[in-house]
């Protein structure tokens, strides 16, 4: 009854297509994209210029011409279809300047798209090998933009520089091989090293399912070279300027086994801890803060000494959150989410970077904010994590440990002082007996699909409270013996999704970083796979697997509007401001890892039609009038 996690891609060698740009005598030529632009994207509308709406990655929005009041009557503008076979997953968030749209596509495409007229203005499509292997659908989150160019990354271990008025290619650099699972799924990220003042491209790997070591590279935006690459696996060496750095934390790797002659286990040459998302930015520490992917291979017992209890290794680096100097891609920092991961809740998704007053001291405090897929929402000092000491795992810079969805049987609760998870004693999944070829089955919620997953939540300076994309639901799970083959999967456990309540597998659920209350929720009956956005009208938006945008009143989350986009939404809603008006766009097209890992909840979604389209959305001249 195990599904295939992985899918059956059809032939992806690609032609490489470029559409000659039309249409932009209409459009300013701008003389591109600053770093100041880029430092003020979340207060400057007319524009969105990085993934999470700026380098906080609140993914809030000043405009309030669209508001809780006249929400009800948002139209759609325009419609672009991305066109052609290639549909599957679409979880780009799309980025605005200077009147066009800037959205990636499923099998590593990217589209310029007139902000007015939804008008294509030029198409890249990356020429794929046949033998790419995306462990989770043929997604692409998004793309980065810096001067006249425009980033993203592709699934064969490759980012790719367009010109953003052209879509010429003007570098192409590959990472990693892909046929050993290297690929690039997440949005690049652009940051300015305060010491150097060098304009740093920041990308991360993905490959985790594949047995891959996970890094983070910085690279020069004009030419694409490396300037530091970083691995997120305890011990392993880095790179600066072309030549060994320094190891990642302990250069002898205490957090991972040796075998009895004295040799790291087979699991930490394959490592994992892919940081696949995309990065924020604290400008004034001047760090990088990324989360890193889970330990490579599932099965715990590969990563722990034989006999040995699993809680007595970390798995240092993956399933966490790192802080990294730009200057160098050294390590300043690192808090684990979950110690030597057992249930690829992995760590990777959006940390988020806020401000709030303490109730108890009235100090301001400088987080970071994290929900898991383990279930817990997490409050970090992110000022104590940004500041260089020799012990770099910082337990004790835990503040919160949250609760945020039901059912969790993994861990009790989390211990402040140590930073740790009490963890439940037989939730771990039992070693397979000597001969056998699979352990016993156990339950376990949530399941490695998460609490949440990859969409990002988002914040609200004005309620003080975070919106997170969640799921209900839970899991069989069981040991399987493994051993690396490279371009296999390299898991060692076996699956099977399952309902947790009847009725709903999707919550929208606003909280409160201090107390860890739920304020409201929002109950969908299908798993919600897509990311939010908070605006200063008083709106929550989001989309739902079944083909719906939404908006929720943010204090009270009462719907207040939807549209059907004829497809499942699984990607990121933005909004921007032109011509004096508010316009909402987010990508339409169902896919992702739901349908391909999602055993039960794959089969409820069978029902979603297929898509690929951007959809743009304002409010009727006459309905801001009337406001």
């Amino acid at each position: 009854m195990r599904r295939t996690p992985f899918m059956r891609l059809a032939p992806a060698a690609v032609a490489a297509t470029l559409v000659a740009a039309t249409g932009l005598s209409g459009h300013a030529q701008a003389a591109g994209v600053t770093w100041d632009d880029i430092a003020n994207d979340d207060k400057t509308p007319q524009d969105v210029l990085s993934y999470g709406l700026g380098l906080k990655a609140q993914r809030n929005s000043p405009l309030k011409t669209i508001n809780a009041d006249n929400v009800a009557g948002l139209l759609p503008a325009w419609s672009f279809s991305f066109g052609g076979e290639k549909q599957r997953g679409q979880e780009s968030q799309a980025l605005v300047y200077d009147g066009i749209v800037y959205v990636t596509g499923s099998y590593s495409r990217f589209f310029a798209v007139d902000a007015r007229t939804g008008k294509r203005l030029w198409e890249y499509n990356h020429r794929l090998p046949d033998d790419i292997r995306p462990c989770c659908d043929v997604v692409n989150r998004g793309p980065a933009i810096y001067g006249d160019k425009v980033f993203f990354g592709t699934l064969d271990g490759a980012v790719v520089a367009l010109d953003r008025k052209t879509g010429k290619v003007i570098w192409n650099e590959k990472f990693g091989d892909h046929k050993v699972g290297y690929t690039m799924t997440g949005a690049p990220f652009i940051v300015k090293d305060k010491k150097t003042g060098k304009i740093v491209l920041v990308h991360g790997s993905s490959g985790d399912e594949f047995g891959v070591v996970g890094w983070l590279y910085g690279r020069d935006p004009d030419t694409g070279k490396e300037l530091w690459a970083r691995p997120m696996v305890e011990g392993h060496m880095g790179r600066a300027n072309g030549k060994d750095s320094t190891p990642t934390g302990d250069p002898k790797a205490p957090s991972w086994p040796r075998d009895k002659d004295g040799k790291l286990v087979e699991a930490w040459n394959q490592g994992g801890g892919a940081p696949w998302q995309t990065a924020t930015f604290d400008v004034d520490t001047n760090t990088i803060v990324i989360g890193t992917g889970n330990p490579a291979p599932w099965n715990t017992w590969k990563r722990t000494k034989e006999g040995d209890d699993p809680r007595n290794w970390d798995s240092l680096y993956t399933s966490g959150q790192v802080y990294i100097d730009p200057s160098n891609g050294e390590p300043k920092g690192f808090f684990q989410h979950t110690p030597n991961d057992s249930w690829d809740f992995s760590g990777n998704n959006s940390v988020l970077l806020f401000e709030y007053k303490d109730a108890k001291t009235g100090k301001e405090v400088k987080a970071s904010a994290h929900a898991d897929r383990n279930g817990f929402f997490f409050v970090t000092d992110r000022e104590r994590l940004a500041k260089p000491e020799k012990k770099i795992n910082k337990p004790t810079s835990l503040i919160h440990a949250w609760p945020f969805v039901d059912g969790i049987t993994w861990a009790k609760s989390w211990n402040l002082e140590t930073g740790r998870p009490n963890i439940v004693e037989g939730q771990h999944p039992p070693k397979p007996p000597e001969g056998a070829d699979k352990g016993d089955t156990i339950f376990v919620s949530p399941p490695f699909l998460g609490g949440t997953n990859w969409m990002p939540m988002s914040y609200s300076p004005s309620t003080g409270l975070f919106y997170i994309p969640a799921n209900h639901w839970a899991m069989d799970y069981w040991s399987e013996n493994i051993t690396y083959k490279a371009g296999a999967a390299y898991l060692g456990q076996g699956f099977r999704i399952k309902r947790l309540f009847d009725d709903h597998v999707g919550v929208l659920r606003a909280i409160d970083p201090q107390t860890g209350k739920i304020v409201w929720q929002h109950k969908e009956e299908m798993p919600l796979w897509a990311g939010t956005l908070t605006t200063a009208g008083g709106l929550v938006f989001t989309g739902t697997s079944d083909g719906y945008v939404k908006a929720f009143d943010d204090k009270t989350g009462k719907q207040l509007w939807q549209f059907q986009t004829g497809s499942g939404v699984v990607s990121s809603p933005i909004t921007w401001e032109m011509d004096g008006e508010q316009y909402v766009g987010i990508a339409s097209g169902y896919g992702g890892a739901v349908p391909l890992w999602g055993g039960d909840m794959a089969d409820m979604t069978k029902k979603v039609t297929q898509g690929g389209s951007f959809w743009v959305f304002k409010l009727p001249k006459a309905a801001v009038a009337q406001r």
